[in-house]
């Protein structure tokens, strides 16, 4: 414990002499010979909890390109994941070292992980219904925590996260990524200093899953180096098929993305990273709408993958502005105002190569209906948004200086809940009420049963 009390004060206080608690914008990485490239003692030690397609492809590469990070352990309940994690991470330092490596711990129980006190803070990409409770332990057992995007399965989850990461006094980075793109903060920036006048109208532009796609699928023995029952973890024990949980030969896209069971489909899957972006441009990052509607089409009953398909959907805030959401639009998010409107998207932007493509629009990353628009300068006495480079290495950053990441937790999570409105009119198919500041639908026992779901034991919050 010394030793893990003293690596975090030294980078604290090593921070602090350098003066980047003065910068109002981070720098994108902290400089090797201010932590000390070559003095182990000094890096921020990370445990990889889920070790699939996003872990391997985006999260771990993410944080072990910088010098201050290190990554010691991994940890999947898939035996032959965590094993090829652990080997991945070992070439990737045996590579850059130049000489053989093999520090990387594997685990199979992210509980053991967490008990290793020279772990300083966990990547947790685990599938939906896996991201709040590793969080909430984790926090708990004082480290701070990159977990992917959404911020839970249920909003009332969510707010238990919430309420305690703010408790912890952990740094808890939501995997929002589109935060650290320039064109996402430049688009927000122009919105809320009025450039498209008064917004009235915002579109978002969602990809999704082809109910088409969905068939019955038989029980399968269950494979000995998958623990089935823990994967499951909170939600009702069904039987084991590979298109209900991933591919044992490869990384590619698992199938249960496509399970209600464990999520709510592309509305929380890029819905996350979409209306995120809608509530920095409207100034609504801690509040929600108040009213919505949604209508949305569901595979036959008896498939396996069940996730809403093409869908539409219209949100409504207390200022009057009007979110409407479809598979039907291009992929973005475009702000409409008096005086013109400005789109966003990703452009060529790729998290995994499996990423599914939604329909064919714009594909400038940033477009405006006069290109003036966006050279708009903006005055020093204007808003001026959070900036960063790079998601994972602000995480980094805050970790030393303990300010707030780009996507702190209560931001994800009031991202996540326009999601899972869209979501609850989705199945309720009519209008619903919510009142943002107690999160409860407004005289609705149906919807408000909708916030939360039964928890199977051990894995209860």
């Amino acid at each position: 414990m010394k030793a893990h009390s003293t690596r975090r004060n030294f980078l604290k206080n090593t921070l602090k002499s350098a003066g980047a608690l003065a910068l109002v914008n981070f720098p994108a990485i902290v400089p090797a010979h201010v932590l000390g490239k070559n003095a182990p003692s000094n890096r921020i030690n990370i445990g990889a909890i889920g070790n699939g397609r996003i872990s391997r492809g985006h999260d771990m590469p993410g944080v072990w390109k910088y010098d201050q990070a290190r990554i010691i352990a991994v940890c999947d309940l898939d035996r032959n994941r965590v094993s090829a994690a652990q080997k991945l991470v070992n070439d990737y330092y045996s590579k850059k070292a130049g000489k053989p490596y093999n520090g990387v711990t594997a685990y199979d129980d992210y509980r053991e992980l967490l008990n290793n006190k020279d772990i300083d803070a966990v990547l947790i990409s685990t599938p939906d219904h896996w991201h709040v409770l590793p969080a909430i332990h984790a926090v708990r057992a004082g480290k701070d925590v990159y977990m992917q995007k959404p911020a839970s399965l249920t909003i009332a989850e969510g707010r238990v996260l919430s309420n305690e990461v703010h408790r912890s006094g952990r740094i808890l980075q939501v995997g929002s990524q589109q935060r650290s793109m320039p064109q996402f903060k430049k688009a927000c920036e122009l919105v809320r200093n009025g450039a498209i006048g008064k917004v009235h109208t915002v579109y978002v532009g969602l990809p999704i899953d082809d109910p088409k796609e969905s068939t019955v699928e038989k029980e399968m023995p269950i494979p000995a180096n998958l623990l089935y029952d823990n994967w499951l973890g909170e939600t009702p024990y069904v039987a084991y098929t590979e298109k209900r949980v991933h591919p044992q030969a490869d990384f590619s896209r698992p199938g249960w993305l496509r399970c209600e069971q464990f999520g709510a489909g592309m509305i929380t899957g890029w819905g996350a990273h979409h209306f995120d972006i809608v509530n920095w441009g409207l100034d609504t990052e801690y509040t929600g709408p108040v009213e919505i509607t949604a209508t949305a089409e569901f595979p036959p009953a008896g498939t396996l993958w069940d996730v809403h398909g093409p869908f539409k959907s219209e949100t409504l805030f207390a200022n009057g502005v009007k979110v409407l959401a479809s598979n039907e639009y291009p992929n973005g998010v475009k702000f409409e105002g008096t005086d013109g409107w400005i789109f966003v998207t990703r452009g060529n932007y790729t998290a995994t190569a499996s990423d599914p493509v939604a329909k064919s629009g714009n594909n400038k990353a940033l477009d405006a209906s006069d290109p003036r628009i966006l050279n708009t300068v903006i005055p020093a006495d204007g808003v001026h948004l959070y900036e960063t480079k790079d998601h994972h290495g602000n995480w980094l950053e805050c970790i030393a200086t303990r300010q707030a990441p780009i996507t702190p937790i209560e931001v994800g999570h009031r991202a996540c809940t326009v999601c899972l409105l869209n979501h609850a009119a989705m199945k309720l198919q009519r209008k619903l009420y919510w009142d943002p500041v107690n999160e409860r639908f407004r005289n609705d026992d149906a919807a408000n049963a909708l916030l939360t779901r039964s928890q199977r034991w051990p894995y209860m919050l």
